[in-house]
């Protein structure tokens, strides 16, 4: 069983950037890949990037290459988010999966495990 647990979330005004991590235990990290994922208010969870179990990673469209995941190779991922703006607010949320399946990474019923979530404000 892995637990996840992100932090790094908090207010920050337009064109800031934060770093976002996510800490895993209780499993074997080098055998999950890892999403993020995000949730406004009133609108369903969004898929904002994957990195695999070889480092390879894959974005939304959303981010328009402003966002970067990375994993380091002890049990931490990373989501370094620059120029944010009002609408990237939302609560991210980490998840760890078994598979590294393109397709299947990109959708929440494609990840085994999921962190508690961390809010992200961007003030205009």
């Amino acid at each position: 069983q892995v637990q996840l647990v992100e932090s790094g979330g908090g207010l920050v005004q337009t064109g800031g950037s934060l770093r976002l991590s996510c800490g895993a235990s209780g499993g074997t990290f080098s055998n999950h890949s890892m999403g993020w994922f995000r949730q406004a208010p009133g609108k369903e969870r969004e898929f904002v990037g994957d990195i695999s179990t070889s480092g390879s990673t894959y974005y939304s469209d959303s981010p328009e290459g402003r966002f970067t995941i990375s994993r380091d190779n002890i049990a931490n991922t990373y989501l370094r988010m620059n120029n944010l703006k009002p609408e990237n607010t939302a609560v991210y949320y980490c998840a760890a999966s078994l598979t590294n399946g393109i397709l299947v990474l990109r959708l929440p019923a494609g990840y085994n495990y999921w962190g508690q979530g961390t809010q992200v404000t961007v003030s205009s």
